[in-house]
């Protein structure tokens, strides 16, 4: 059987096909780009028809290069980004521009709904306890959906009156296959308005009073590896695809790219570095760590638990040293292209020589630092007003350790949520790592010498998120029994372990790491803060 899965990133979306028999493999896929709109005031927007532009293409891109009939397609899954802002009519078309997880607008909105009286960690004592009794969690950031709804509702309320129905990314793109308004209970956990506890599992009541939330807006919670509909004529046509095929409810990334790791039984650990970067554990019951920002969130294996930290930016740094620091001006010149989603590299790209590049530099960088929060941050503190830096540059500074400073730095921040979530739980001593920075072995050894953790890539680990999506329609349609008995379909095609003589000068530097927000907080919010004074 084959299953075509979409994983819906920030900047672009791949489309990849996979067969499923004894082992699921990939066949092939196809990369479309898309807008991320950045705005003066903190917002973050897409585009719902480029986001379904670059559907269309990648689909018929890929019917094409395989060839393949279209009839053979037994299931359309998605792993997509999350708390996302997607506001529909009845007819499932979106009244303004999504709002991406990444929109810090909602500031005011958020204070004035949830900073009085007695408080915790910036919430309201009251609101807070109510939160965690029903969700083991609290909406703390700026960044989540519930406030970007409230900034609708304040400040575009025409809009806002039309509203029928609130989204994520892919339950938008379901509803314009399927024409099915759902959510996931995934992505209806992250809008801390979903009951979390097993005899409830449902939309509160309570929660949505509280926040002033309309629950007619909230749509129909479906199971993840549930088939939602059929794909209809209409989208089947623009796609190339069969009409009729089984649609599934999917999942969200922080969901997914676990299970396509291969981190499914308890206890295990996962690290990604894609755009963002996190830390996961499977844990049996909800936690929560408010001072550190890390909640056991609802995935999509039932009774099962993601213990989740969370980083803004991680490759999305390595990017921007590459437009700002690298491209044209290291003594070589390659054909642009987004190689950190490209699914066939066929020579050297960029990021592969800025890896050898970085090779040549002595761990530690000669105490050169860089701090990763080139959007604010989340774990362990929540501040939009924290950016990057680089630190400690001397005479003797060049542009290789600064290259080498940015990858270490992101390692470093990882390392600090591992140790932040060994406080709650027991992370494994052998953590899976995906995403496009585990391509690297440079940044995986490197990983597993900063943090002192046996390190082991995957075979699909660009694919991690699509592989899956796909795991959830082998479940689904009843080929294997469970997703942590898929855990068996994932294999190891790299290990690397911790070198000792590297440990001193990284525990080292990573002292210093943890430093640089505390020492510099107040400066961040008198630069960052529209609102401080000097």
């Amino acid at each position: 059987m084959y299953i075509l899965a979409y994983d819906i990133g920030t900047t672009g979306l791949k489309c990849c096909l996979f067969s499923l028999n004894q082992q699921i493999k990939l066949v092939a896929g196809h990369y479309a780009t898309y807008n991320l709109y950045i705005l003066e005031n903190g917002g973050a927007e897409q585009d719902v028809d480029e986001w379904w532009s670059a559907l269309v293409d990648c689909t018929q891109n890929l019917i094409k290069k395989t060839g393949i009939d279209p009839i053979e397609i037994q299931g359309i899954t998605f792993c997509s980004q999350m708390q996302g802002l997607v506001l529909v009519d009845e007819k499932c078309n979106a009244l303004r521009r999504p709002m991406s997880y990444m929109d810090q607008r909602a500031g005011a909105e958020m204070k004035e709904t949830e900073n009085f009286g007695i408080s915790v960690a910036g919430v309201n004592a009251r609101m807070m306890l109510k939160s965690l009794h029903q969700t083991h969690a609290a909406s703390t950031s700026v960044k989540d959906p519930l406030w970007k709804y409230k900034w609708v509702q304040k400040n575009e309320p025409e809009i806002f009156g039309r509203v029928y129905k609130w989204l994520d990314v892919k339950e938008y793109l379901i509803c314009r296959m399927t024409g099915r308004f759902i959510m996931t209970p995934d992505s209806a956990y992250a809008t801390f308005l979903y009951d979390s506890r097993k005899n409830k599992q449902c939309w509160s009541e309570e929660l949505c009073r509280m926040y002033g939330v309309n629950m007619e807006h909230l749509p129909e919670i479906v199971p993840c590896d549930a088939v939602v509909g059929n794909l209809l004529q209409a989208p089947a046509k623009e796609l190339g695809l069969y009409g009729g095929t089984a649609v599934y409810g999917s999942g969200g990334d922080a969901s997914l790219i676990g299970i396509g790791a291969g981190s499914t039984s308890f206890g295990d650990t996962h690290v990604y570095w894609g755009t963002s970067g996190w830390i996961g554990t499977v844990i049996d019951k909800q936690k929560v760590d408010i001072g550190n920002m890390i909640a056991g969130i609802v995935g999509a294996q039932q009774d099962k638990y993601n213990y989740f930290a969370e980083m803004e930016t991680a490759g999305k740094c390595f990017e921007w040293v590459k437009d700002h620091l690298v491209l044209d001006e290291i003594n070589i010149y390659l054909k642009k292209m987004d190689v950190e989603h490209s699914i066939e590299a066929k020579y050297i790209s960029l990021y592969d020589y800025m890896s050898k590049v970085v090779d040549q530099v002595e761990p530690g960088c000669g105490g050169v630092m860089f701090a990763p929060w080139l959007h604010g941050n989340r774990c362990p503190f929540e501040d939009p007003n924290s950016a990057g830096m680089f630190f400690n540059i001397k005479l003797d500074t060049g542009k290789k350790e600064l290259i080498r400073a940015v990858l270490e730095g992101i390692c470093y921040h990882l390392r600090w949520m591992l140790e932040c979530e060994d406080k709650k739980v027991q992370t494994s001593e052998t953590i899976r790592f995906v995403g496009g920075g585990s391509l690297s072995p440079v940044t995986s050894q490197m990983l597993a010498d900063i943090t002192g953790r046996k390190v082991e890539t995957i075979r699909e680990a660009k694919d991690v998120g699509a592989l899956g999506a796909a795991l959830l329609v082998a479940v689904g349609s009843g080929v294997i029994h469970s997703l942590e008995e898929s855990k068996q379909l994932v294999k190891v095609n790299q290990v690397y372990e911790p070198r000792q003589e590297y440990r001193g000068i990284y525990n080292r530097n990573y002292k210093v790491f943890k430093r640089l927000y505390h020492c510099n907080r107040k400066s961040y919010q008198m630069l960052n803060n529209e609102g401080e004074q000097p």
